[in-house]
């Protein structure tokens, strides 16, 4: 990306998680991240929040324990001439972490140790210092309902005799499953189609989905546009072998036009498609066949041990030395019995 809001620190470590990589790609332009903030954040303050006073903090503050799990994205900015940070933790896992509040608890005072750490000593000693306010919010995209509590306090056993006494503090949840497509459209920009896009469906769902959003995607700047490609090129493979992953990231890279993306994604989706298909079917029918020669099989080894049963009962062979010879069940050589 040619502008140095968009690019992402390369001294940071390699993320793992493919979705965190597209998502801390796409929220590492301060356009995007102030989109977030200001189509799924429900209070007053977001709208006081000016573009040009934002600034992203390159540093992430990701756990030993979890850093090929999720990613972070940290920004600094000021409202109403105050200093705060916004921690957007990016939990894209299927699951949902019951220990939410305390992790996001160890970042943040994380976050504030590496302040203090790199301010001058004469400063943090003032009588009038204050530390930043920390905003934590939790970017969540798994099919789970998130059950975990929202609150620190609600984590703490016994709070609710010291109440006051007690360290609290609430996050702000952004769960990409829970918004309908209505309202994912009707945001009419980058980051509701990036979302709807995200939601889990199906080859054919998705082609809808695309086909909905082209009049959304052609009010994109240039720059908004060349962003969701590359969050889509990262995303929209998933699970896919390496050749239809090289096809679909070039049908997604080499398209200037929405139209043209759209069309060729289109395409390249339903061939996909086509080939699963056609792979679904010839696995269907090789199952098919071994099931009925394994059938087959069986039901040759079953009659030849009933043959065996009436020649050993014509020749006046008990039933009980039957079974032992034949493997068969008591019942079926007493049926041969009585006919």
């Amino acid at each position: 990306m040619a502008t140095e809001d968009n690019q992402i620190n390369t001294g940071e470590k390699p993320l793992h998680n493919k979705y965190d990589k597209g998502y801390k790609f796409l929220l590492s332009s301060k356009r995007v991240f102030l989109e977030l903030i200001k189509s799924f954040v429900n209070y007053e303050w977001a709208e006081q929040i000016d573009e040009n006073k934002i600034e992203k903090i390159d540093k992430s503050f990701i756990l030993p324990d979890f850093d090929e799990k999720e990613a972070d994205i940290v920004y600094k900015l000021k409202i109403e001439n105050k200093e705060v940070i916004f921690y957007v933790l990016l939990e894209l896992q299927s699951t949902v972490d019951f220990q939410m509040p305390y992790r996001l608890l160890l970042y943040m005072v994380e976050i504030w140790r590496s302040m203090l750490k790199d301010l001058p000593k004469a400063e943090t000693e003032r009588k009038d210092f204050r530390l930043p306010a920390i905003i934590p919010i939790v970017l969540y995209n798994g099919e789970n309902n998130w059950t975990a509590s929202m609150n620190f306090r609600n984590t703490l056993n016994g709070q609710e005799i010291f109440k006051q006494q007690v360290l609290d503090f609430e996050y702000i949840l952004v769960d990409v499953n829970r918004y309908s497509e209505e309202e994912l459209m009707g945001l009419s920009n980058l980051i509701g189609a990036v979302f709807l896009i995200d939601q889990k469906a199906d080859i054919e769902k998705l082609k809808q989905r695309l086909q909905k959003l082209i009049d959304v995607l052609k009010k994109l700047s240039p720059e908004e546009f060349l962003l969701f490609k590359t969050w889509l090129k990262r995303v929209i493979v998933r699970g896919l072998p390496e050749e239809e992953k090289r096809e679909l990231s070039e049908v997604i890279e080499e398209s200037e036009e929405v139209d043209e993306m759209i069309y060729n994604l289109e395409r390249a989706l339903q061939e996909e498609f086509r080939k699963r298909e056609i792979i679904g079917m010839e696995k269907g029918i090789e199952k098919g066949i071994e099931k009925g020669i394994e059938k087959g099989i069986e039901k040759g080894m079953l009659e030849a041990k009933l043959e065996i049963a009436r020649k050993l009962l014509n020749k006046g062979r008990n039933v009980k030395e039957i079974m032992e010879i034949t493997g068969l069940p008591e019942e079926e050589i007493l049926r041969l019995q009585a006919n």
